[in-house]
């Protein structure tokens, strides 16, 4: 990526903000589709840390 990057669980996104209202969405089941052919339950995301998590971009 040439931006800098959030990357948590199975999240991958710009900002903190960004990370927390995709486990939001995905706890609450908007945004993110059905997997076909899985009978169970969905994965619960675990719990955000308290900190922020900080963006990060690509070394060289």
């Amino acid at each position: 990526f040439g931006e800098e990057i959030v990357m948590w669980w199975n999240f991958v996104a710009r900002t903190d903000e960004e990370i927390r209202q995709a486990r939001e969405d995905w706890m609450t089941g908007d945004r993110f589709g059905e997997v076909k052919g899985y009978a169970g339950a969905p994965l619960p995301a675990p719990e955000l840390p308290n900190t922020p998590l900080k963006a990060r971009g690509r070394a060289r």
